[in-house]
């Protein structure tokens, strides 16, 4: 598995934003789930997407500097055939190295309720809860989570 850095308008980019939408779709029954603006070219600091050895794109993961000393994971993704691959983890390790070469501090990170095996993912990586922030706050359905660099 290779995850390489691309960006946020390629094709691969595209797709695996994509699938996590329609992913997002069948879970919360709504095309826009989302609590407050969605990632853009122009707020993401990084997109990285991982790929099989034979070159097929199964997963993604983004992060959005939120100030000097952290940022958000976004658009964390696998393809539903690759999940348990390790893709995942693979996308989050390269994501806080990304991160610790900027001296980012701490990742925080949103998820949802209908998304149990998010949680179970990002707890096994060493997240742990966090009280909602910013736009996530008023949400219902948030959970949100962070990790000390």
């Amino acid at each position: 598995m290779i995850v390489r850095e691309v960006e946020w308008e390629h094709p691969d980019s595209v797709a695996m934003r994509t699938g996590q939408r329609l992913d997002l779709d069948v879970r919360y029954g709504s095309p826009d789930s989302e609590p407050g603006p969605h990632p853009t070219a122009d707020d993401i600091s990084v997109f990285f997407v991982a790929y099989t050895d034979d070159g097929e794109a199964i997963g993604s993961g983004a992060l959005r500097k939120l100030d000097d000393q952290h940022a958000e994971i976004k658009r964390m993704f696998v393809e539903p055939a690759h999940r348990g691959s390790g893709a995942a983890s693979a996308i989050l390790r390269r994501l806080e190295e990304f991160a610790r070469e900027r001296d980012w501090h701490r990742l925080v990170l949103e998820t949802g309720h209908r998304q149990p095996d998010a949680v179970r993912f990002y707890e096994r990586e060493g997240y742990r809860p966090i009280p909602k922030f910013g736009y996530y706050v008023d949400s219902q359905h948030s959970l949100c989570f962070e990790k000390v660099l």
